[in-house]
């Protein structure tokens, strides 16, 4: 068994919404419906009415600067061209959820073999500018392993807590004694103390609970 995931420019109404609206979306394909977390914000106004218009939305919950919605009917009715027809023509799966940003979607692609992956890559390329972002053989599992690559147990963080992070850990943030102090970080980065504190907080907490979720399944 293979996987890879490929990063394609797209054309699809979730693509868009994404683009348009500066924001993160991932969506999970029910048949039936689709489910949307919309995050990363930056307007808390998104606008949704070319989904109301097509696939149309059963029910929003919002805070504030992130949503979850769910579409009265799946967009695989309402649009062509989406992956579906290339992941059938050539036996591969999508492994969910489908991620979309600025235009484009990040999908996680399996296949029985790595041929299959090959042909799907040059099929979609024809019509799309895609990028392959990894790839490798499922080989051997231990019982406690997840199934697919670590990426399925690892947290979306924002780019701001990314880089929040990562400052930290490169200036010596989490050795045993502390290089730098939280002042010393966020002068690095140039923003305010409290503000880097806040990105550092949430990007931990989302890494903490995605690992104690895989610790208890293990």
């Amino acid at each position: 068994m293979y996987e890879a995931t490929f990063k394609i420019k797209h054309s699809s109404l979730y693509a868009t919404i994404s683009k348009e609206n500066n924001c993160y979306v991932e969506m999970w394909c029910n048949e039936h419906c689709d489910l949307l977390h919309i995050k990363e914000m930056a307007d808390s106004d998104v606008s949704l009415v070319a989904l109301r218009d097509s696939a149309g939305i059963d029910d929003i919950i919002r805070t504030d600067n992130e949503m979850i919605l769910i579409t009265e009917e799946c967009l695989l009715g309402h649009e062509e061209n989406l992956l579906e027809g290339y992941l059938e023509r050539h036996n591969c799966l999508s492994f969910p959820p489908r991620e979309y940003r600025n235009g484009t979607i990040t999908i996680r692609i399996i296949s029985l073999n790595e041929e299959n992956l090959t042909t799907f890559f040059h099929d979609i390329n024809e019509d799309y500018s895609v990028t392959v972002e990894s790839k490798q053989e499922i080989a051997n599992l231990r019982s406690n392993d997840p199934l697919l690559m670590i990426d399925a147990d690892v947290p979306n963080l924002s780019e701001r807590q990314q880089e929040a992070l990562l400052t930290a850990f490169d200036m010596g943030y989490y050795e045993i004694p502390r290089r730098h102090t939280t002042a010393d970080i966020a002068d690095e980065m140039g923003i305010q103390r409290r503000t880097f504190e806040e990105h550092l907080r949430r990007s931990e907490e989302k890494l903490l609970n995605s690992l104690v979720d895989h610790i208890r399944r293990a």
